[in-house]
């Protein structure tokens, strides 16, 4: 006997079998356009998460459908339409929104210990119940300083979160940008300085139009209040942007007592070449915000006084080295091409004239990657890795790791050890991976690693575990 559903059953396999195949080629097109930015898990990286049920451009089928066609210049994303027809487009979403739906926002991924090729890891949760946290200082030994991207400066002391510093400056917390790093002066003890970077909107009729840039000021904290502020770098208004992402910014101090801070391209790319703006480079001032004389374009006209280096797309880990003082640096590659750099007086490091990426959408930037009078990194990663805050290890708890150079990862969700000889990267060990998105690194005063994380906005403690420590102390 014929069965009157058939017809149906067959509509119905033919309907699930045909979702399946674009849900799979929806994975295949977002890991080959989206992952890079987005994160191979969807959880973000330089762009935004998708699995935090946050949509910023609109939130509708179609216009989310819309952005991913045209792009959405101002946060730097680019359009697809010229690449990806309607039916990829369409499987891409369908992906998204399914693994958006199938989310579950937990902790369990964090494990109790990590291991390495030289220490058992124990790790612990040091810090929760924070907004976006995006870097950290460490004031003295039971102290600790994190800014939160909405504009939030907080305070750590013996373990416990402190309510938000009170007038701390107004940020644009849009896009990438917003409260980004925080320092403390080399001579706290003395003078109670503490530096700030963030992302500076000017006034405007229309928020979407006000342009913006990094800005720095330092300030003091006495009674969980924000006193005595100094502006030490504002660029000139009018060369402000209107755009929203790669702002970089971190801070760090020589041993001469220079500070260097970085500032992206802001999504203007040939921008970077141009030494009459801002934005691309590393600068390097006195910590009073006066521009050293030795500075390798004060006598430049036109030029930005306080660049030391330009050609830099964006970066977001700077460090000095222990031993012979040199900064390093580590910039976002678009589609490919994270770089560490080692930071040398007036040096072009070639962004967008040579790169080891390619544009989100897959397509060519230059096809060159070595030029005469640029820069080549000492290290690079293809595909990126997103990589973010970094800092050479110094401290008794992984002593084995001294001078070693910790690097964190966005997208890829990572802490990445990087042995260094000669100014050489010999060898690159992950030594945690899928916890979440790696925002900064640094090792405190007791030699812990501390690792600031997003997705789950947290504070990691890592330290060698007591199995490991029993056996290192049979070694000696």
């Amino acid at each position: 006997m014929r069965n009157k559903y058939a017809p149906l059953t067959v509509s119905l396999v033919l309907f699930f079998a045909t979702h399946l195949a674009l849900a799979q080629g929806g994975n295949e097109l977002y890991q080959t356009y989206c992952a890079s930015c987005h994160g191979e898990d969807l959880m973000g990286g330089n762009g935004s998460s998708f699995l935090d049920g946050q949509w910023k451009h609109g939130s509708g089928k179609g216009q989310i459908t819309r952005n991913i066609r045209f792009g959405i210049a101002q946060v730097g994303m680019p359009a697809f339409d010229k690449v990806l027809d309607e039916d990829q487009v369409g499987s891409i979403l369908d992906y998204i929104l399914e693994a958006e739906q199938g989310a579950m926002a937990s902790n369990d991924s964090i494990p109790n210990q990590l291991q390495t090729l030289d220490y058992n890891v124990d790790v612990e949760v040091f810090a929760e119940g924070l907004s976006i946290p995006w870097a950290i200082a460490f004031v003295d030994d039971s102290h600790m300083l994190v800014t939160e991207r909405s504009g939030q400066l907080r305070m750590i002391a013996n373990g416990e979160l402190q309510d938000a510093v009170q007038g701390t400056p107004e940020v644009l917390a849009e896009g990438q940008g917003g409260l980004l790093d925080v320092a403390v002066d080399p001579e706290y003890d003395q003078n109670g300085w503490v530096y700030l970077s963030f992302s500076h909107k000017l006034e405007s009729d229309t928020a979407e139009t006000a342009g913006a840039m990094t800005k720095l000021v330092r300030g003091k904290i006495e009674d969980n209040q924000w006193v005595d502020e100094e502006v030490i770098f504002e660029a000139p208004h009018e060369l402000y942007i209107t755009t929203r992402h790669h702002y970089g910014d971190r801070i760090v101090f020589d041993p001469e007592g220079h500070l260097y801070f970085s500032i992206g391209e802001r999504g203007q790319q040939d921008q970077a070449q141009d030494i009459t703006r801002p934005n691309g480079k590393i600068h390097r001032i006195n910590r009073d915000g006066s521009i050293p004389e030795d500075n390798p374009f004060v006598n430049e006209p036109d030029a930005i006084p306080s660049i030391f280096t330009y050609g830099n797309r964006n970066p977001q880990g700077l460090a000095v080295h222990p031993q012979t003082g040199q900064v390093w640096e580590t910039e976002h590659g678009p589609m490919g091409g994270d770089e560490v750099n080692i930071v040398k007086a007036g040096a072009n490091y070639g962004w967008p004239v040579i790169t080891y990426g390619r544009n989100y959408n897959g397509t060519s930037i230059t096809d060159i990657t070595q030029k005469e009078g640029m820069e080549q990194p000492i290290k690079y990663w293809k595909p990126s890795i997103a990589v973010c805050g970094i800092e050479f290890y110094q401290g008794n708890e992984f002593a084995r790791w001294e001078n070693k150079l910790l690097v964190g990862a966005l997208a890829y969700e990572e802490v990445r050890l990087l042995s260094v000889v000669d100014n050489r990267v010999m060898h690159d060990e992950v030594i945690m991976k899928n916890v979440g998105r790696v925002r900064d690194v640094a090792p405190g005063p007791d030699g812990a690693i501390y690792v600031v994380m997003n997705e789950p906005d947290i504070i990691l403690k890592l330290t060698a575990s007591e199995e490991q420590a029993t056996v290192d102390a049979g070694e000696e």
